[in-house]
C-alpha cells in the first residue's frame, strides 16, 4: 500500500514510518517542519521521501498516487491550543477537514485520523467507551470531536474513515517529547533526582506506548475494510489508566534515588478513565506490547546509553509550547504560524 503520513516528522510520525515501512508499505512523508530542531538518538528510522509544506497549504497533486493517508499533522497537546486557540481550530479543524475532503477527490480510499482520549474530558469514575458521551474542555479536544463528527460525515463507499482516540503516548522517540506525562517526569527523575507534583495527582490519564500507537495505525491500514470503515477504536490498554500521583510513583520507583512530591488540588478537571476492549477485540492483530512499568524503564535505559544531560532535557524543541514560542520570537514563523 502506498502512505502518505502527515505530520511524519514529529514524535508518532517518526517511528510510525520505520514501523509502516518494515511492514511492506511504501510511504511518503508530510511535515511543515517545527520540531526538526529536536533530535533525541539514532533509532530506528526509515530514509522515505518528505514533503516540507503546512497541511493548509496541500493541493490535490499533492495527494494523487495514494491509496492511504494517515493524518497526525496537528498542533499538539492542549497547553498549547491553550496559548494558540484560533491557530488550533483553523490548522487542526479547519485544515485537517480540507485534506480530507481533498483526499477524497483524488480517490484516496482509508483515512486514518489521530484523535484523543481527551475527547472524554471528565468523567465519574466510569470506564469510557467509544460510545460515551465526549466532553472536551480544551480548544484541543474540541477540535478532535469536530473533526470526527465533519470527517464521519464524509464516509461512503469510497472513503472509509477511522478514528483512533489514543491515550497519552509515552515512550522513546528519536524527534522526542518531554512535554508528555510520563516522558516529563522520567525526564525530570533522570536529570534532578525528583519529582514534585505541584496536583494532588488525582486525576485519571489513560496511557499507551508511542510504538502501540504505530501498530494500532497499521493494523487499520492493513485490515478489511468493513472492520475498520467509519470506526472509533480508543487505543491503549484496560491497565493502563492511572491517577496522575500512579504515574509519578512508578517513574520514581524505575529511577534510583528519586525523590517524590505530591502537593495539593490545582484545579485540573480533566480527569477519565477509559475502556479499550474494542480495538482489542476488533481490531484484528493489534495488542499492546508495552505497559508503563515497562516504558520507564525503556527510557531509563536510553537516558543511560545517550548520558541524557540537563540541558538535553530542557531543550526547547522537545516542548511543543516552548519551540513555537521560539519560532515566533526569533521570526522564523508568523502569526498564523506560515513560515516567513
Amino acid at each position: 500500500m502506498r502512505v502518505l503520513v502527515t505530520g511524519a516528522q514529529g514524535y508518532i510520525g517518526i517511528p510510525l514510518m520505520a514501523t509502516l515501512a518494515a511492514r511492506g508499505h511504501v510511504v511518503v512523508g508530510l511535515d511543515t517542519g517545527f520540531y526538526v530542531d529536536g533530535w533525541l538518538y539514532d533509532g530506528d528510522t526509515y530514509d522515505a521521501t518528505h514533503v516540507r509544506k503546512d497541511i493548509r497549504s496541500i493541493t490535490e497533486e499533492d495527494l494523487r498516487g495514494f491509496d492511504a493517508a494517515v493524518h497526525l499533522a496537528e498542533l499538539s497537546n492542549d497547553p498549547l491550543a491553550q496559548l494558540e486557540p484560533q491557530m488550533t481550530y483553523e490548522i487542526n479543524h479547519g485544515g485537517s477537514i480540507k485534506l480530507a475532503e481533498m483526499c477524497k477527490r483524488v480517490g484516496i480510499s482509508r483515512f486514518v485520523y489521530t484523535s484523543s482520549c481527551s475527547v472524554y474530558g471528565i468523567g465519574t469514575g466510569e470506564y469510557k467507551t467509544e460510545q460515551s458521551d465526549t466532553a472536551p474542555q480544551t480548544p484541543y479536544a474540541h477540535c478532535k470531536v469536530l473533526v470526527e463528527r465533519d470527517l464521519g460525515a464524509m464516509a461512503d463507499d469510497n472513503f472509509s474513515p477511522t478514528f483512533l482516540r489514543n491515550a497519552t503516548a509515552y515512550g522513546p522517540s528519536p524527534r522526542m517529547r518531554f512535554d508528555l506525562v510520563l516522558n516529563n517526569l522520567a525526564g525530570l527523575a533522570w536529570t534532578t533526582q525528583e519529582i514534585t507534583l505541584t496536583s494532588d495527582g488525582t486525576p485519571y490519564r489513560p496511557l499507551v506506548h508511542v510504538a502501540d500507537i504505530c501498530t494500532a495505525v497499521a493494523c487499520c491500514l492493513e485490515a478489511p475494510r468493513e472492520r475498520i470503515h467509519h470506526q472509533v477504536f480508543n487505543v491503549g490498554h484496560n491497565r493502563e489508566n492511572f491517577r496522575v500521583r500512579e504515574i509519578a510513583a512508578l517513574v520514581s520507583d524505575t529511577f534510583p534515588g528519586c525523590r517524590l512530591t505530591v502537593g495539593s488540588s490545582d484545579g485540573d478537571r480533566r480527569s477519565y478513565r477509559v475502556s479499550f476492549d474494542k480495538i482489542h477485540a476488533e481490531l484484528p492483530g493489534f495488542k499492546t506490547a508495552y505497559d508503563a512499568a515497562s516504558g520507564a524503564r525503556e527510557l531509563r535505559e536510553l537516558f543511560e546509553r545517550i548520558h541524557l544531560t540537563k540541558e538535553a532535557f530542557g531543550f526547547r524543541a522537545f516542548t511543543r509550547v516552548r519551540q513555537l514560542e521560539h519560532l515566533k520570537k526569533t521570526g522564523e514563523i508568523d502569526e498564523r504560524l506560515f513560515w516567513r
